[in-house]
C-alpha cells in the first residue's frame, strides 16, 4: 500500500485520470460550412479531439479555409470543379462593393429590389454548390461504402447549407447541428413556435417590441424568406433527396428531423423567444481568455496611455471597405486621442492619422481581452460580437451584408452598441459616435460590463455544454425523446385547421338547424293564428 504513495506513482495515476475515457471516445463525421462558419466549427472540433474523439471532416477540393491536412482530424476531399461564392475572397469583395452601391440609392424601392436580387443570386449559387457536392458524394459508390462501413456515431453539421443534412439522412446517422441559421433563416423558425408579432425574422431590422408598421415589415421579410425557401432552395436539393432518400421528404423536413440543435446564441444577446427541448444554447462557446500580445503590438497598445485602444475589424470575408468610406473612417480615427488598430487590406487611406496602426491580420480575441481596449468597430459578425461580449468591450457597428444588420439591431436594443449606416458615413458622425461609446458617462460601457457578467454567470460553460450533449447523443444513439414529431404533421393539422373546420361546420349546422326549426315553428304559429281569425 505504501508503494502506491510514491511520487512517481501518484504522477502516473494523475496522468491516467486526465486521459479521456476510451469507452466514451466517439467516431464523428463532420460536414461543415466554409468561411466564417468553419472558424467556430473548428474550435468545437479541436475540443472534441482533445477529449479523445475521432473526427472525419468532409471538405470540397475548392475549400478556402478547411485544410486537407490537420492534426485534429482526417479529411475526405470531394472534387468540385466550381468554387462556391462564399469560398472566393475576390467575389465577396465584389459583392460588398455592389451591395454598398445599391444601398446608396437612399432606400428606394428599386434599391430594395436590387438588394434582394443580389442576395437571391448568391444564396441560390451557394445552395446549388451544396446540393451538387452532396450528389457527387452519393454518386461515388466507393466513397459511400467507406462512409457506411466506418461506423460513425453521429453526423455533426451546419445546416446553413444543407449538404450535410442530406448526407446524414442518407447514412441514417443521429444528427447534431452547430447552428444559428438554417437554409431559409434563423434556426428556431424550423422547429419552435415563432409568432411574427414579437419574433423578428432575418432581414427585418426590427426588435421584439414592434409597432404595427414593424409587424408589417416583419411579415414582409418572412414572406420573402418563404419564397426563397420554396421557390429557390428546396428545389435545388429535391432531386438528390428524391433519388437517394425519399421522394416525399424535403430538405426542410430532413432538417427538422435532427436530434439536437447546438444553437450559437445566448439570451444576453438574443431576444427572448419560445424554444424546444432539443435546443441547447452555446452562444460564445468559441470565446476564451486572451493571450499575451506580440512585443510589437504590446508596445503600441501600451503607448496609448490612459486613453486606451480602439480595435476595428470587418471579419473573415471582408478585409476592407470601398476607398471613399475608408478615407472617412481614417479621418474619424485621426480625431481620437485613443490609439487605433485597424485590420485593413489594400491601399492605405491618405487621411490616416499617426494614432492608427494598419495590419493585414490581428489577434482579435487577444486584443479584445487587453485591459486597454475600450471599443470595437465591427461589421457585426457573430464570432466577433461574442468575443466582445465575453471581454466586455462595447461596439460600434458598421453592418454590411447578410445577418450583420440583425445582429447589430439586437446589440443596439440592449444598449451596448451604436449602429451607423456605412453608406451614409461622414467624419463628424463617425467620430462623435466613437466618442460617445468611449465616454464613461454614456451607458455603453456600463451596459456592456453588465452583459458580460451575465454571459459569464452560468452553471456550465458553453463549450462544456456542447461537448456534454454531443457525447450524450453518442451514448444514447440519438436524442429522439427530445424531438417533437410536429414537423411530420400536415400544415393544416399543425395549426388545428382541421379541428377548427369541424367545429365551424358543427356550429354552422346547429345554426342552420335552429334557423330551420325557427322557420318551421313560425309557420305553425302563423297557421294557428290564421285559423283562429277564420
Amino acid at each position: 500500500m505504501l508503494g502506491l504513495c510514491r511520487p512517481q506513482n501518484l504522477v502516473f495515476v494523475a496522468f491516467l485520470w486526465s486521459l479521456p475515457p476510451l469507452s466514451l471516445a466517439g467516431n464523428i463525421l463532420v460536414y461543415p460550412v466554409d468561411g466564417s462558419h468553419w472558424l467556430n466549427m473548428d474550435v468545437l472540433l479541436r475540443e472534441l479531439h482533445n477529449r479523445g474523439h475521432k473526427l472525419t471532416v468532409i471538405r470540397s477540393s475548392t475549400s478556402w479555409y478547411i485544410k486537407e491536412n490537420a492534426k485534429h482530424y482526417t479529411s475526405i476531399t470531394v472534387p468540385l470543379s466550381h468554387i462556391s461564392s462564399l469560398e472566393d475572397p475576390e467575389y465577396m469583395a465584389s459583392f460588398l462593393r455592389r451591395n454598398i452601391e445599391i444601398q446608396r440609392n437612399e432606400g428606394s424601392i428599386w434599391s430594395f429590389i436590387s438588394l434582394q436580387k443580389q442576395i437571391l443570386t448568391i444564396l441560390g449559387e451557394c445552395h446549388r454548390s451544396s446540393a451538387e457536392m452532396a450528389r457527387t458524394i452519393l454518386e461515388d459508390k466507393k466513397l459511400v461504402k467507406k462512409l457506411k462501413t466506418s461506423k460513425y456515431d453521429l453526423m455533426l453539421t451546419d445546416p446553413g447549407f444543407a449538404g450535410g443534412v442530406v448526407l446524414g439522412a442518407y447514412l441514417g446517422l443521429p444528427m447534431v447541428f452547430n447552428v444559428r441559421w438554417n437554409i431559409n433563416g434563423e434556426g428556431h423558425f424550423a422547429i419552435a413556435p415563432s409568432p411574427l408579432s414579437y419574433i423578428p425574422t432575418i432581414g427585418s431590422g426590427v426588435t421584439d417590441k414592434m409597432t404595427f408598421v414593424n409587424k408589417l415589415k416583419n411579415v414582409l421579410h418572412y414572406g420573402i424568406g418563404q419564397y426563397i425557401d420554396h421557390v429557390i432552395t428546396r428545389p435545388l436539393y429535391q432531386g438528390v433527396i428524391s433519388k437517394y432518400i425519399d421522394p416525399d421528404s424535403t430538405v426542410y423536413s430532413l432538417t427538422q428531423g435532427a436530434d439536437l440543435w447546438l444553437m450559437r446564441i445566448d439570451f444576453v444577446f438574443e431576444f427572448p423567444r419560445p424554444t424546444m427541448p432539443n435546443v441547447v444554447y452555446i452562444g460564445g462557446f468559441q470565446c476564451k481568455p486572451s493571450k499575451p500580445l506580440s512585443a510589437e503590438l504590446e508596445t503600441f497598445v501600451e503607448s496609448s496611455g490612459e486613453h486606451g485602444v480602439v480595435i476595428m475589424s470587418l471579419g473573415t470575408l471582408l478585409g476592407s471597405l470601398v476607398t471613399d468610406i475608408s478615407e472617412v473612417v481614417a479621418s474619424a480615427f485621426a480625431r481620437l486621442p485613443q490609439k487605433v488598430i485597424w485590420r485593413h487590406v489594400g491601399e492605405k487611406p491618405s487621411t490616416l492619422g499617426n494614432n492608427t496602426l494598419i495590419v493585414d491580420w490581428l489577434p482579435q480575441n487577444d486584443l479584445l481581452g487587453h485591459p486597454k481596449t475600450k471599443a470595437f468597430v465591427t461589421h457585426g459578425g457573430t464570432n466577433g460580437i461574442y468575443e466582445a461580449i465575453y471581454h466586455g468591450v462595447p461596439m460600434l457597428g458598421l453592418p454590411l451584408i447578410f445577418d450583420q444588420f440583425d445582429n447589430m439591431v439586437r446589440l443596439q436594443a440592449k444598449g451596448v452598441a451604436r449602429v451607423l449606416d456605412v453608406t451614409a458615413l461622414d467624419v463628424d458622425t463617425l467620430a462623435q459616435a466613437l466618442k460617445d461609446i468611449l465616454d464613461e458617462n454614456q451607458p455603453y460601457q456600463k451596459n456592456m460590463r453588465r452583459m458580460s457578467r451575465l454571459h459569464h454567470d452560468t452553471p456550465l460553460k458553453p463549450m462544456d455544454s456542447a461537448i456534454f450533449w454531443l457525447e450524450f447523443v453518442m451514448r444514447h444513439k440519438g436524442a429522439a425523446h427530445l424531438r417533437t414529431d410536429s414537423y411530420k404533421l400536415p400544415w393544416y393539422s399543425y395549426h388545428n385547421l382541421d379541428v377548427l373546420m369541424l367545429l365551424a361546420s358543427l356550429f354552422m349546422a346547429i345554426c342552420l338547424f335552429l334557423i330551420l326549426m325557427s322557420r318551421a315553428v313560425m309557420k305553425v304559429l302563423v297557421r294557428k293564428i290564421k285559423a283562429k281569425k277564420e
